[in-house]
């Protein structure tokens, strides 16, 4: 588990192919590994990465296929700048929300825009996330917790201040940028909830409007 909150920006080293997988590399020579082992988790733009080597200024991870679909690393190559994250303890401060490096799909930046000294971004997520999207809620953005300003359909608005654009790649998103999302894993939790018996059911479109008011959840 992750908190959001960014530790470092690192560099992709190399991605080599193995058999249809991908061995990664990662560099961040100005973090300490120190209390990092072998096994262990790192987020990398939000997606959790097993460490299977450690040179002592960095680490390397297997990545699967599902991975590969699901996030932007098949985009990657040498010297591409990564979030970093460890895995947090039971002494972490939770300053941002709870992340699990679980990445549900990818969205795209649509527009960026000056905001005082802050940065606004409305970014398009994946049609079939939208609805567990909602209005001051938590999103990670490439492994960054934020906060949701403005919702409309799809797309969501982002308002970014300046430390945040410093310590983090966010600073290098422009139009069209693909970025790896995790949506509020409680409201996912949330929604298993309320489908109830219907849960178990082999195939489920989830819940909508008409699924609410059928169970009364609505009047």
């Amino acid at each position: 588990m992750f908190t959001g909150i960014i530790e470092t920006v690192g560099q992709i080293v190399s991605l080599e192919r193995r058999g249809g997988d991908v061995r990664l590399r990662v560099r961040a020579a100005d973090m300490s590994w120190s209390d990092v082992a072998l096994g262990d988790s790192v987020a990398t733009n939000g997606v959790c990465l097993t460490a299977v080597e450690l040179p002592g200024d960095g680490f390397a991870a297997d990545v699967s296929l599902e991975t590969l679909s699901l996030t932007s690393i098949g985009s990657w190559k040498s010297g591409t700048p990564v979030n970093l994250e460890k895995a947090l303890t039971p002494q972490s401060r939770l300053g941002g929300h709870i992340v699990s490096g679980h990445v549900d799909g990818l969205g795209e930046v649509v527009e960026r825009a000056p905001d005082a000294r802050s940065e606004r971004f409305s970014i398009r997520a994946p049609r079939e996330l939208a609805k567990y999207i909602a209005h001051k809620g938590s999103i990670t953005v490439d492994g960054t917790s934020l906060t949701v300003n403005k919702v409309n359909g799809d797309v969501f608005e982002l308002n970014i201040v300046p430390h945040t654009i410093e310590r983090t790649i966010i600073g290098e998103y422009t139009a069209g940028t693909q970025v790896n999302l995790e949506v509020d894993v409680i409201a996912r939790y949330l929604e298993r909830l309320l489908l109830g018996e219907k849960a178990a059911e082999a195939v489920t479109k989830g819940v909508s409007e008409s699924f609410l008011a059928e169970n009364g959840y609505l009047k």
